[in-house]
């Protein structure tokens, strides 16, 4: 059964490193040792090294050991031996292309289903959904495919922000580029805001935090729904 939170960040302001989630960790966390974190995300081209010791310092606070999948000759093991896995932000693309590079998308999704505890937050978020059609990040590399784990039955936009109407800019809103998916792609879109996360249990999908979430279906207008909200029939 699966046992999954998929946040849309792994720091809020005013916040170190996964420090709103802690609480949230430890008990999701119980049974595990040892976390296999997968870093190949590189926010701002960070090292798979270093990245792992960000990932390290943070679960030391809960008691928690972290083992980077790159240090092991056979990742797919990794995957299949793994306690938890934790998939942390940075680009979704170079993140997706790596998973494909090794050969790991089936194999990970088959360990989820098994019910190994999963953490993903932002871009390790966007590859839960159908596809990574609807992250913000620059496609700096090209994945042999944007579909991903398909693990809940919709898109995710992690960081989804509302319009400011004070704001200059003049570009493109979330919600416009999320309409402008639309116009290709009819799955529905989860807009998680910064501090939100989606707690998944086997079929249950419910939303958590402190803010509500925007929701985005083909040919209907966009609403809000409160945190604690049931999203397993969002289809």
């Amino acid at each position: 059964m699966k046992q999954m939170i998929i946040a849309s960040t792994s720091t809020i302001h005013g916040s170190g490193y996964l420090n709103y989630l802690l609480e949230e960790l430890t008990f999701f966390f119980k049974d595990v040792d040892t976390i296999l974190f997968i870093p190949y995300a590189r926010p701002g081209g960070i090292s798979h090294d270093a990245y792992t010791k960000k990932a390290q310092e943070a679960f030391s606070e809960i008691g928690k050991k972290v083992k980077g999948i790159h240090e092991f000759t056979n990742p797919k093991e990794a995957l299949n031996t793994a306690q938890g896995i934790f998939v942390g932000g940075g680009n979704t693309f170079v993140l997706v292309n790596q998973l494909y590079k090794n050969n790991l998308i089936s194999t990970l999704q088959e360990v989820i289903f098994k019910g190994t505890p999963y953490l993903g937050t932002s871009a390790g978020s966007n590859i839960c959904g159908l596809t990574i059609n609807t992250t913000n990040d620059m496609p700096i590399v090209y994945p042999p495919s944007f579909k991903t784990l398909a693990l809940v039955p919709f898109n995710i936009n992690p960081h989804y922000l509302d319009p400011d109407p004070s704001s200059k800019h003049m570009g493109e809103t979330r919600e416009t580029r999320i309409q402008e998916f639309h116009a290709f792609n009819s799955q529905p879109v989860v807009g998680l805001r910064e501090g939100s996360w989606l707690k998944v249990n086997g079929e249950n999908i419910v939303l958590k935090g402190e803010l509500d979430a925007r929701i985005f279906e083909y040919n209907k207008a966009p609403y809000e729904v409160e945190t604690g909200t049931d999203l397993s029939g969002l289809k």
